[in-house]
Formats: C-alpha cells, structure tokens, sequence
C-alpha cells in the first residue's frame, strides 16, 4: 500500500507529508455512514461484510484482516473452557473474498489436553473461501515460570508518539471507504507508508468485527496482522500487485489491549514470489510474529487462479 495521488504531491519529492502530526492526546471518533456498525453484521447463520471490509485490490474484494478476524471468532465460539490458548493461526485465501454473505463452520480435527486443532471453512455463495487451522495449547499454571536466556528486543514507542497514517492508495474503483482507510487507525512510530521499507506501526479497530460485539484481543491481532506486505511495501502500489494467498500468525502469550503494534519488513526472492514478515507487539510487550507470502507482479498482468 502507499499514499493517494494527492497526498503524494502535497508531500512531494522527499515523501514526508506536512500534515501528518503527532497523535492528539484525545483520540479522533470516526463514524461510519452507510457501512453499518461493524465490519460484517449478522445475516441469519452467516455474516455480511460492510464497506468497511473492503480491501485495496479490488473493489468486489474483501481485505484479508477482516476474514482472519472472523476466523478466529468462530474458534473462540467453538473451543470450550479446557485451558487451552490459540498458538497459530494459519489461513489459506483460496480466491478473492466477494462481497456476499459468509458462513465459518468449525470442526475438530484433533483433540487432546495438551494440543487441539481446529479447522475452518469460511463459504460465499456456496463455494469456500478461505480455509484455516488453528492450533491451540495447554497452559502451565501461572506458578510454573519459564523465561528465555535471551533479552527481548527493545520495545516500539507507544501508539500515543506514532503519526497519524496519510490515506493509502488503493486500486482504481476500489472507492474511498475501505478497512485500510476507515476501519483501522494507524500511527507509525518508524517508517511511513509514502517511503518504501521497513515500518513499524500501531493499529486498531475503528468498529467491531462483528456490529454489536466488543471483539477479543486476538480478533484485533488478526485483523491487524493481515497489514505486513502494505505498510513495509517496497513497490509502488500503483505499479505492481504483491497480494497475499495467505497468512500466518504464531502468539505466544495472550495479547491485551485495543493496539497491535506491526515491526514489519517485506523481502523479495525468485522473481514474482516474496514474503512479508512482522514482529508482533502489545502495549505489555512482544506477543508473536506474523508471516505472509507474496504474489508479485506488474499491475494489470494478473491472471487467474
């Protein structure tokens, strides 16, 4: 992802914008119009996207953040009071997400007391989706304490010093109203969206994942982490596709808190074919890593499949 056309001639040559400032002490209220109160409100057994789940590639197209979400609540819904956390998250985008009603079915394909797997199909219109399994694990007591020989790395500054995101550029007829531009708040506290490279940026929810549900920490990490390849971009959006067919997301301790912060950096290899990699962050500390990798090609040269 990087910033609009616009925003792009009022920064000029060097890419840093005039407007852009600290974050105010009193955080901004954004009110959606016409995009309910959610990203997917209830429609019978399924879940309806709003605008607000739209994505930058397409403007039929669901972001991948707002379906990682919804993946993981359906395995909160589905997984019992047995001790046990989710450890990885790993979802395959089998194609585009349309704009259409969407049905997540979970099912147990091992289960123990010490690692489960879950697997879920995310169906539109009676084809699947999205598919994803979840491996959750046992947790010690809280007496047994296990600590790394290693020093954690340095901790990013607080969403309260990060910039406020410019708009982002999306596809052509992708519209204003997207999840990168309305749906989430970001405010980088290393890199910037108009300069190529590593980033390092806090984000949250703007709305719930579903409207009238206060969603958990983990649904916030799984919206957020779907944003690695876009705000470590090292192409020009307007130039070239890098889409992700999947995403990968490993915690190790439960996160807290509304923020999620991305140390992101995107690599390229064998030519079309790259990866997008994030250290993962809450307000109390590092909480995983997230992994995704990437379709790349010239704008206008995708095919199918």
């Amino acid at each position: 992802m990087a910033v609009a056309d616009g925003e792009r001639e009022r920064q000029g040559e060097s890419g840093e914008s005039d407007g852009p400032a600290r974050a105010p002490a009193e955080d901004a209220v954004v009110t959606p119009s016409g995009g309910g109160d959610g990203l997917f409100v209830t429609a019978g057994d399924g879940f309806e996207p709003t605008e607000l789940a739209r994505g930058p590639w397409s403007p039929d197209a669901l972001h991948g953040g707002p379906v990682a979400a919804l993946v993981v609540r359906a395995v909160e819904g589905h997984a019992q009071a047995d001790g046990l956390q989710v450890a990885r998250l790993t979802l395959e985008l089998l194609r585009p997400v349309p704009f259409a009603v969407l049905t997540a079915r979970t099912r147990t394909m091992r289960d123990g007391r010490r690692v489960q797997l879950v697997d879920v199909s995310v169906e539109a219109e009676g084809r699947p989706v999205v598919t994803a399994r979840l491996l959750r694990m046992r947790r010690l007591s809280p007496d047994v304490a296990v600590r790394s020989a290693v020093l954690e790395d340095s901790p990013p500054a607080p969403p309260s010093e990060g910039i406020l995101a410019p708009p982002l550029l999306v596809a052509p007829g992708v519209g204003e109203r997207a999840f990168h531009s309305h749906g989430v708040e970001m405010r980088f506290v290393g890199g910037r969206m108009a300069e190529p490279g590593p980033a390092t940026v806090w984000i949250r929810l703007r709305v719930p994942v579903v409207a009238g549900e206060e969603p958990t920490p983990l649904q916030r990490v799984a919206a957020a982490a779907d944003f690695g390849n876009g705000v470590s971009s090292e192409l020009d959006f307007r130039s070239y596709l890098f889409i992700n067919p999947d995403l990968s997301l490993h915690v190790h301790r439960p996160p807290v808190g509304e923020w999620v912060c991305l140390d992101a950096r995107t690599r390229f290899g064998t030519p079309g074919i790259g990866t997008a990699e994030a250290a993962l962050w809450d307000e109390e500390g590092r909480i995983g890593r997230s992994v995704q990798s990437l379709v790349v090609e010239a704008a206008g040269a995708a095919g199918g499949g």
